[in-house]
């Protein structure tokens, strides 16, 4: 089974290309099964199933969706080969623009979008940084022009990526796309003993143990200041 994982802003489109792309793997006789990361809500899955695509979800809550993801994903594997899927597909929010999903080894997508502003490439951590692939998305409202700025803001953050875009609406591009997720020398057992590409968003505060009151003798542990200085 080849795994890939795709991540991205909130409401870049992630699910509108993945639904276009898996139906063009479909085409090459290929089992796809989807399993959706999310904070507190998603209803993402129930598109899935209408597609008829197996998939699952997963709900944070209120730990923050890397650590969800990667305490998750050996199990999620195993879920897939279970199903016998050729391949499978894990999706997840990039809330806070520092996340990073992305596992060595493992194929990994972003999913940004034209609207965001011609800065985001630069706001967004390793989750553009260290990605294989960059879909961009909602090209269509914007002009040719716009879309060339946005697309080598992109480059210049992640050189090393390809840099495709994807109309999640029409499906243009998904094709071409579809092509270069399932290599069948690709195919995985386990990610246990993989690491991550790069290490996570990290905080271990007080405020992560449920504290509620402000003020710096409730602030204890992993805590960063501003400096203000004087001007």
């Amino acid at each position: 089974m080849n795994l890939v994982t795709f991540s991205g802003p909130p409401s870049s489109g992630k699910t509108a290309v993945i639904l276009k792309t898996i139906e063009a793997i479909q085409q090459r006789d290929l089992k796809v099964g989807v399993v959706k990361f999310d904070c507190l809500y998603t209803d993402d899955d129930e598109l899935y199933r209408k597609a008829g695509i197996p998939v699952k979800k997963g709900l944070s809550g209120s730990l923050c969706p890397d650590h969800y993801f990667v305490s998750n994903i050996e199990e999620v594997v195993q879920w897939g080969k279970e199903r016998d899927l050729d391949l499978l597909i894990t999706e997840s929010a990039g809330l806070c623009n520092r996340c990073s999903p992305y596992i060595k080894d493992i194929k990994a997508i972003c999913v940004i979008d034209n609207l965001s502003g011609i800065n985001t490439p630069k706001k967004i951590g390793p989750m553009l940084k260290t990605a294989d692939i960059v879909v961009i998305t909602k090209g269509d409202i914007v002009s040719q022009a716009e879309r060339e700025v946005f697309a080598s803001r992109v480059s210049t953050v992640n050189p090393d990526a390809m840099v495709m875009n994807v109309n999640g609406l029409t499906g243009q591009g998904a094709f071409e796309f579809s092509t270069l997720l399932y290599d069948e020398e690709d195919n995985i057992d386990t990610v246990t003993g993989k690491k991550l590409r790069f290490s996570m968003p990290s905080a271990m505060c007080s405020y992560c143990l449920g504290e509620t009151r402000i003020g710096e003798e409730h602030q204890l542990g992993n805590v960063r200041k501003i400096e203000l200085g004087d001007e």
